[in-house]
């Protein structure tokens, strides 16, 4: 039996298991694959080369598959065509061109050339969601109709890999079939949801927990699942909207998981337990484990938000109730509240005050702020008063979708956004803030609060470099209650 005595913090994220260091082999999953068999290679076409497209286009041609990867950006293509990528995600770079080398690996904005000989045809189009809180599938229709007025009597399979509303294999089997009618064909539709988690994608899409595909016939749903073959992943073959129902569900779950400990976090707190320790406990139960069980600001990032509001507008549009969902959202949004809360209570006031933030992106290993808890913190600090000082491995101050009014506040080092800083806040999880330089910093800092949004550090080895420490459901052992505590 193993005597557990510590707290664990080797893991990262909200509830990712940390990827194992390879050395510096970063295709080593690769010699992982197992023997295709008689498995034949398929050219394939992968509409949208955003994060998902890119990474199962790469994927694919990974598997030696002959893959085009379609986008109607110019500006993209002329860049992936060249083998620069500019998603920030670990591996992705090589094994695109990995693929450009092999010459099995293509990019065009020609949709005509691309689906030319396609047998399998990938839409991986956005679906941004509404105000309402809907799947905007515009683009997905969009495309799905262009792929349709070019087959010309062909009939590939069309395998929907965007996140879209229960019914959108329906929907795109109705867009696809009205071109067919001349030649008496039936559409070939099969959904087959993503699992990939940004930060660890190319590592799940070559080692992925399972496959899941759907289907009206399970002849196609199996000519997909052997596109994959070499994996070892399950594969669960389903109809159309079971399987799109799974992809919802997981994300909603996911994201209920994370709520659910940061709201036990908050009686920690109340009560005087470290909510590590009850995590630590806790997991060990194989039924529940760690995945997603660790207390911090929030989930955020283009998929749990999004797909947790579509579950519910799915539910209020078929007359279905869902206060679970509902109060995952309202934990969630009030998460974000609260570290701000904490922070001025801390200090007094915001007005007037300099926080230096560590962190915009909705988690490490990512150059995404979209949704990102860390974003809506710092336009919260702002708000009451607070000027920030950002750093964040990911972010320079030049990037076109960062908010103008941040643009200055762009530091080069967690040095230099300390510096002058009356709290140092901790909001996105970047491996490196761990080991942060605490001596070094609280030398440069005007104050001496740490609020660790992500709890990332030692306590204690924070508390002795002179630090207030704020955590999420952690016991100070030093209890400052004003800014003239000792």
């Amino acid at each position: 039996m193993q005597i557990i005595d510590k707290p664990t913090t080797g893991f990262t994220g909200v509830g990712d298991v940390p990827t194992d260091e390879r050395g510096s082999d970063e295709l080593w999953f690769l010699d992982m694959l197992e023997p295709r068999g008689a498995a034949p290679l398929a050219r394939v076409t992968v509409v949208g080369c955003g994060h998902v497209g890119l990474v199962v286009a790469a994927g694919l041609a990974g598997l030696g598959h002959d893959v085009t990867g379609l986008d109607i950006s110019e500006g993209l293509v002329k860049e992936l065509t060249t083998g620069q990528v500019r998603i920030l995600e670990p591996s992705l770079t090589p094994l695109v061109r990995r693929g450009l080398d092999a010459g099995n690996l293509r990019f065009t904005t020609d949709y005509s050339g691309a689906l030319d000989g396609a047998e399998f045809v990938f839409l991986a189009v956005d679906t941004p969601q509404t105000l309402a809180g809907a799947a905007d599938m515009r683009n997905l229709r969009a495309a799905s109709r262009q792929i349709a007025s070019l087959l010309d009597g062909r009939n590939p399979i069309i395998v929907n890999k965007s996140t879209s509303p229960i019914g959108t294999g329906e929907t795109i089997e109705a867009i696809i079939g009205a071109f067919l009618q001349e030649d008496h064909a039936a559409p070939r539709i099969v959904s087959n949801p993503e699992f990939l988690q940004q930060g660890r994608a190319v590592e799940d899409f070559f080692r992925p927990d399972r496959i899941v595909v759907g289907a009206r016939d399970p002849k196609d749903a199996r000519a997909v699942a052997d596109l994959y073959a070499g994996l070892s992943g399950d594969v669960m073959v389903t109809d159309l909207r079971t399987s799109e129902m799974i992809k919802y569900v997981a994300n909603a779950f996911l994201a209920t998981r994370v709520s659910f400990i940061n709201e036990i976090a908050r009686l920690c707190e109340q009560i005087g337990v470290n909510v590590d320790r009850v995590v630590d406990g806790v997991a060990l139960d194989e039924r529940i484990g760690r995945h997603f069980f660790r207390a911090g600001i929030g989930y955020g990032g283009s998929c749990l938000p999004k797909d947790v509001a579509a579950l519910r507008y799915i539910g209020q549009i078929h007359g279905v109730s869902t206060p679970v969902l509902s109060g995952v959202q309202e934990i969630n949004n009030a998460q974000k509240a609260e570290a701000v809360s904490r922070i001025r209570r801390r200090l007094g006031t915001l007005d007037g005050q300099v926080i230096g933030v560590l962190g915009l992106t909705f988690k490490g290993a990512t150059e995404d702020i979209r949704e990102s808890p860390a974003m809506d913190v710092v336009a919260l600090l702002r708000n009451e008063g607070a000027s920030v000082q950002i750093f964040d491995p990911a972010v320079k101050p030049d990037r076109s979708d960062l908010p103008s009014g941040l643009r200055g506040t762009i530091t080069g080092s967690a040095i230099e956004a300390a510096a002058g800083a009356d709290a140092l806040a901790i909001l996105t999880d970047w491996a490196e803030f761990r080991d942060l330089p605490l001596a070094a910093i609280r030398s440069v800092m005007r104050g001496n609060v740490v609020f660790d949004g992500r709890n990332m550090l030692d306590l204690k080895a924070v508390e002795a470099e002179g630090f207030a420490y704020l955590g999420i459901g952690r016991i100070a052992t030093k209890h400052r209650r004003r800014r003239s505590d000792a």
